[in-house]
């Protein structure tokens, strides 16, 4: 048997309000959710403005961190790269989404939609870093 920390409802809080610091520091309006390790909703916020499809992306760009443990922009790559069978996978290829990783682990992940990808992700990456030392994103290693 092997042991794995969870995220807790109090962790969604603190990635959340640090993640809302981030857009709004940055007059960005989006939409953040976060998942657990079997993709499932822990959290899901739509800043006053931020578009409606936003929160229908949010959750799936969380979602396929943990399916892959990797941050979505992968996926993107691929796509990108003329890898087009990366679209069959059942997750969605858009950067903005980050893994959340514990002793090597993947425990969950942030998605976030509204913005330009690359600021999605800095948001996401921004929620990530209020959980502290120990707590990593993008592939892991970081």
């Amino acid at each position: 048997m092997q042991t794995t920390q969870v995220l807790t409802l109090e962790d969604a809080r603190k990635i959340a309000a640090a993640a809302e610091a981030e857009a709004l520091s940055n007059h960005w309006a989006v939409s953040i959710a976060i998942c657990d390790a079997g993709g499932h909703a822990l959290w899901l916020q739509r800043l006053d403005g931020a578009n409606l499809m936003s929160a229908s992306v949010a959750p799936e760009k969380a979602r396929a961190c943990v399916l892959g443990g990797k941050p979505s922009k992968a996926y993107e790559d691929m796509v990108n790269k003329g890898r087009t069978a990366a679209l069959k996978m059942p997750i969605t290829p858009m950067e903005g989404g980050e893994p959340i990783y514990a002793d090597g682990r993947v425990i969950g992940a942030v998605g976030v939609s509204g913005v330009q990808s690359s600021q999605d992700a800095q948001i996401a990456r921004a929620g990530i870093a209020a959980l502290g030392e120990g707590y990593l994103y993008g592939d892991g290693q970081s």
